[in-house]
């Protein structure tokens, strides 16, 4: 089965001054996106959906996972990671979920960067030029606020009514001057989860 990916989209970000402030060192965010027709579409209610999934999120996580690499230089300078997926207003946001939320998909960039923590996410329905937001946070920490971070970037032809946008992020650093502390500080003034 064919992935039938029209295009791949880069997206680099830098910021060097962030609250009128230097930052001590330079946030980089990255992301990349497949835009590719949706395999469910025009078929009306498709009950199973997992020989798709099989047959393609393998070939988009490797793809993205690839790209992303090649972006950042590495697995191991990573620091903060997501996923995204966006399909076309013809679509489900069951679609969209099914080519990101299965280890068939998320393994390859989880494995890439010697990943601890789950991969956050987002998946919405859109049609061209909507905002494609990807979640990120540390890959090793999901405490760590300083990552809590979205890569946001749109595609001005994606995506169409029949399509699905599969997207990663990534960062190099954590938020340029963060100082709200982590969750785990929060657990120790409060005494637990549970208030």
């Amino acid at each position: 089965m064919n992935a039938h990916i029209r295009k791949i989209v880069t997206y680099t970000e830098e910021t060097r001054i962030e609250g009128g402030k230097v930052a001590e060192r330079p946030l980089r965010l990255f992301g990349v996106a497949a835009v590719l027709t949706n395999p469910w579409a025009g078929r009306g209610f498709v009950e199973d959906l997992s020989p798709e999934i099989r047959a393609i999120a393998p070939i988009l996580g490797e793809l993205l996972t690839d790209t992303i690499l090649r972006q950042t230089g590495s697995g191991e300078v990573i620091e903060g990671y997501g996923k995204a997926a966006v399909v076309g207003t013809s679509g489900e946001v069951e679609h969209a979920s099914a080519l990101i939320h299965t280890l068939h998909f998320g393994n390859f960039y989880r494995k890439a960067v010697g990943a601890k923590s789950y991969l956050s996410f987002t998946n919405v329905r859109g049609g061209p030029n909507c905002s494609i937001a990807i979640p990120l946070m540390h890959k090793h920490d999901e405490g760590m606020r300083s990552h809590y971070l979205t890569v946001q970037f749109a595609i001005n032809d994606a995506p169409a009514p029949d399509e699905i946008v599969v997207a990663l992020g990534a960062s190099i650093g954590g938020r340029p001057h963060h100082r709200i502390g982590d969750r785990y500080q929060d657990l120790k003034e409060l005494g637990g989860n549970d208030r």
